[in-house]
């Protein structure tokens, strides 16, 4: 059975940073596609980063030059750090996971992130 647990969301003022890790078990994480999702309350949820296997990255618009993705294969963990955080940035993040081995992908409960201005 594959789990995502994510962690690292909280409270912070309009500047601050956090960073966000999802842990991953029962499956390979190594050939899995991982990426982060957020939903702002009353918004579709939205893709903010993703990053494949081969280490490469895409972010959304709205967070490029101030969020990072980055994955440790042998800690099955992926990470967002997001600095320069806006109140725009709240909302309920999400750890997505795609690869081969699933015919469709798993999703994380989600880590609450609320920035005050």
């Amino acid at each position: 059975q594959v789990q995502l647990v994510e962690s690292g969301g909280g409270s912070v003022q309009a500047g601050g940073s956090l960073r966000l890790s999802c842990a991953v078990s029962g499956t390979i994480f190594s050939i899995s596609d991982m990426a982060w999702y957020r939903q702002a309350p009353g918004k579709q949820r939205e893709l903010v980063a993703g990053i494949p296997p081969d280490g490469s990255t895409n972010y959304a618009d709205s967070v490029k030059g101030r969020f990072t993705i980055s994955r440790d294969n042998a800690k099955r963990t992926v990470y967002l750090q997001m600095t320069s955080l806006k109140p725009e940035d709240t909302g309920v993040y999400y750890c997505k996971l795609s690869n081969s081995l699933r015919s469709y992908p798993s999703w994380g409960q989600g880590t609450q992130v609320t920035v005050s201005s």
